[in-house]
């Protein structure tokens, strides 16, 4: 994550701090009516038990108690996340279908040959939810104990070597290594992390490029050894872990994030009180020691702010995609 990213992530989090819960509540409560009159339901666009499922079922729970409604968690997988997201651009802007998505969701406009809709202009911007950083694993029985060793034994036997994906974030990690590493890794595409690292434990695949959130119930002999982040900082709940720019990769660094979105049009009100039920969930103790064990971090970034998070985002991804660094899907 470059600096003017950071620098808006610490902004959106001194906001928020100031703000706190009941400032926003308030101002989010004035032209929303009576919303939640109903259910809510949040579209998770990948299969169930992976990183965004588990996330967004923690944060669902928190924001429960804040709005006084159910939330549905549904999963609706496929296409790297397009097909829920698709759900989500065409449904009533009446902030009671949302999606959850991972920072994929921009970058699928320019690794898929064509979306039928813009991940930024059709949609409602509610939340930055968090930042975390991906990881590179491999399956605990292999012999490389570290960065330099999986790079050396690629090297030796060039497509040797198979990693798992789930969608264009972790694709454009695993891709990106390899080329700063100068291998030849034989990518395998999945549905979610679920099924992804499912196959990682049983040795389906050697390695896979995950989140802290999924990967950390496989961890410490648990069937995945972890070697290396992608973050410029090593996790706090990794401590032991190198980052990639550590292991040798130079100067290597990605951070993956978690986000809300209503349809384009919901109403100002509404999205605002949804971000205002997200801070309530984040003070709520036991929502909050979830989502940190988790491995996700606290920092959001508001209605506005995440507006213009996603206009970098996507104007960073189309530099990228002009560099030939994000990979053309088949999709």
């Amino acid at each position: 994550m470059d600096s003017t990213r950071r620098g808006m992530l610490r902004a959106g989090a001194a906001a928020v701090a100031a703000a706190a819960l009941h400032g926003h509540a308030s101002a989010a409560a004035t032209g929303a009516g009576g919303w939640p009159a109903r259910p809510i339901t949040i579209i998770v666009p990948y299969s169930p038990g992976g990183g965004t499922d588990i996330f967004a079922r923690a944060i669902s729970e928190g924001m429960r108690k804040t709005l006084g409604q159910p939330i549905v968690v549904e999963n609706r997988a496929g296409a790297n996340g397009v097909i829920g997201a698709e759900m989500v651009s065409r449904a009533a802007a009446d902030g009671y279908t949302l999606a959850v998505c991972t920072g994929a969701h921009v970058i699928n406009r320019y690794s898929m040959p064509s979306i039928p809709f813009h991940p930024v202009n059709d949609f409602a911007p509610v939340s930055l939810l968090s930042g975390f950083p991906l990881v590179v694993a491999i399956n605990d029985k292999l012999p490389y104990r570290n960065i330099a060793e999986l790079i050396a034994a690629a090297k030796e036997k060039p497509g040797s070597i198979s990693f798992g994906t789930t969608e264009t974030a972790t694709s454009y990690v695993g891709n990106s290594f390899a080329k700063r590493s100068g291998i030849t890794l034989v990518e395998v595409p999945y549905r979610g992390s679920g099924p992804q690292l499912n196959d990682l434990i049983a040795g389906h695949i050697a390695m896979a490029v995950s989140s802290t959130v999924a990967i950390l119930p496989f961890a410490s002999g648990n069937g995945a050894r972890i070697l290396a982040v992608t973050s410029r900082e090593r996790s706090s709940l990794l401590p032991d872990v190198p980052t990639l720019a550590e292991a040798g990769v130079q100067d290597y660094e990605f951070t993956g994030s978690y986000g809300m979105y209503a349809p384009k049009g919901t109403p100002d009100a509404v999205t605002q009180k949804l971000y205002a039920s997200i801070q309530g969930a984040l003070q709520d103790p036991e929502t909050r020691k979830r989502l940190m064990d988790l491995g996700a971090d606290m920092r959001t970034l508001g209605p506005a702010e995440f507006a213009a998070f996603l206009q970098e985002d996507d104007r960073r991804w189309a530099q990228a995609a002009k560099e030939g660094l994000v990979t053309v899907s088949s999709q």
